[in-house]
Formats: structure tokens, sequence, C-alpha cells
């Protein structure tokens, strides 16, 4: 009710519907539509009967909605951290998944979309479905940091920004409790993405020592998060469980709206701990990535860390 509220006082003057009308009911009767089609996922002609509105009027007011929402709320909630604010979100990591200098758990998940016109197969998964993907950052309070709705080099746009230093991170420093090694900040991963310097994957699963598990189990702690931010997002705003109906533009406009919406209602309302438990978007498949060896031996070093007596887990040995 809280993030309601403040949305309706931010987005006032936004539409050009309103700017026509000048009429504040209509605005709440906007908001009631786009939110009743992005919550239940039904079609604009769903909604054009229970409504009472055009077909086009309703796509009208889907398109409008979700670009006010993105341009207001993505600088508010979804603003890229500074130094101190990547700090606080290591910090974080640091307290409730007990993974030091990690600042962000990474992840694609597709979205399904209607096949767009003349696209050919670009759009075409392996799943046999048409999708784009959406690519995003989460920290430990499963909110997204940064998002990226698009093809499969979604995750190489922010790749590229972790190579050429855009993301602002802070410099090296030691892990907690000691001083001899200078560790850099990092994200983290699953399988399908490349191992580097600022990006920690598994270790293959194939003859894994004791080390190696326990760095995959605590990794896996991390990482979570992210999953568990998408099994939020997509329940509460269950458009993401079915096909789009929607031109691309306004697809991706919509998946980015509520992403955004997902910030603004978590950072006020919170959550219920039910929708983080399953979503289900599937993950893409990318084959061939490869690492480096710097990343390779800062792995290395997380690994010996999470296996020295003072900062191991009491029961991480049992991890599977």
């Amino acid at each position: 009710m809280k993030a309601s509220l403040r949305l309706f006082h931010l987005f006032f003057s936004k539409f050009t519907i309103i700017k026509i009308t000048k009429h504040p009911l209509i605005f709440i009767f906007i908001f009631s539509h786009f939110f009743s089609y992005l919550a239940t996922g039904q079609s604009l002609i769903s909604l054009h009967y229970t409504f009472l509105i055009g077909k086009s009027t309703a796509s009208v007011i889907v398109e409008e909605t979700c670009i006010a929402i993105w341009d207001v709320l993505h600088t508010a909630v979804m603003a890229q951290p500074n130094k101190e604010e990547w700090l606080k979100i290591a910090d974080n990591f640091q307290q409730t998944c007990n993974f030091p200098n990690c600042v962000g758990a990474i992840d694609g998940k597709h979205v399904r979309v209607l096949k767009p016109m003349r696209s050919g197969s670009q759009f075409f998964n392996y799943k046999k479905y048409f999708s784009v993907v959406l690519f995003a950052v989460c920290d430990a309070n499963y909110c997204f940091r940064y998002i990226n709705v698009g093809f499969y080099g979604s995750s190489s746009d922010f790749g590229q920004m972790l190579i050429n230093n855009a993301l602002d991170l802070p410099g090296n420093t030691a892990l907690p409790g000691i001083t001899y090694q200078s560790m850099p900040f990092v994200f983290v991963g699953d399988e399908a993405f490349a191992l580097g310097e600022h990006l920690m994957r598994p270790y293959s699963s194939h003859g894994l020592s004791s080390a190696r598990r326990v760095f995959n189990y605590r990794l896996t702690k991390a990482r979570r998060v992210v999953e568990c931010a998408f099994g939020i997002l997509s329940n509460k705003w269950r458009i993401l469980n079915s096909p789009i109906h929607l031109k691309l533009e306004t697809a991706i406009s919509a998946v980015k709206a509520a992403c955004a919406l997902h910030n603004f209602v978590r950072q006020r309302d919170g959550f219920n701990f039910e929708d983080s438990l399953s979503h289900s978007m599937e993950s893409p498949i990318r084959s061939g990535v490869r690492g480096t060896t710097h990343g390779a031996a800062i792995r290395d070093h997380f690994t010996a860390y999470f296996m020295s007596t003072q900062w191991e887990l009491p029961w991480q040995m049992q991890a599977k």
C-alpha cells in the first residue's frame, strides 16, 4: 500500500492521456489497468473486456506506463552504486551469505515473447520458443543493481563493463581477518559465465576435491540470491510467466518496468518468502565460455580462505 501511494505521487504528470484530460480519476484508472496487466499476465483483449476500453487504448496505456515507470524509477531504485555503496553490498553478502568481497550475484533468464516480425530465428532459443534474455545483477537484499534485456549477448555487455572498470568497483582489499593477500571484489555466477578477475564461477563438478566442493557450496550459497530475486519478480509480476503479447520494444519496456517495480516494492513493502522459493523462468545455455589464469588463481585463494580453520563454516564439509 505504501508503495502504491508513492507511485501515484511520482507519475501523475507523466502520461499523454493525463495531460489531455487533467483528471486524476483517469490516472487512477490507468494505473489500475496497467497493474492488472502486469500482475496477472492476462492479454490485452482480456483487459479490453474487463475495463470496457478499446484494444488500441489498452495497448497505448501499457506502452506509455512501462516507459514512464522505467524513466522515473530506474535512477531512484536501480542507480549504479558508487564505491561506498559497493562496500555496503559486499558487507551484506559477507553477513548473510558468508562470502567476502562479493558485490553481486548474476544470472540470465528467458522471457517469452511473440515472434518479432522479420526476425527469422534470431529470438528462437534452445527450448523451442521465442524469447529475450533478462540479464541481472542482484544484491543480498534481492534487489536488482543492473539489468539488461535483449539477446544472448546481454551478459557480454556487463563483462565489457567489468573489463573497462566502468562499474566503479573499490580497489583490491584483504579478506576479513587476513592482511597478506589483497583480493578483488567479485560477482558470483554459475557455470554459464567465464571465470575472470571480478567474476567467480564454480569448479567443474568432475573429480572435485573437498576444498573445491566447499568453494562451490559457498559460491552457490551467495549466488542463490539472484534465483530468489527472479522468483520474487515472476511471482509478483506474472506477465513474466507466459508469452508477452506485445511488440518487441514494448515487451522489453514491460520487463524493465517490472524489474524497477520489483526494487521499488521490495525496498518499501518487503516480499513474501514463499515467492522466492520457485519460478518458471528458464536460464539460457552458453557454451564455450573460457576463463583466465588470473581468475583461476583468485578462485584458488578464495578456496584456501574458506578452508582455513578460522573462516570455515561448521557445516560446510557436509555440503554435497
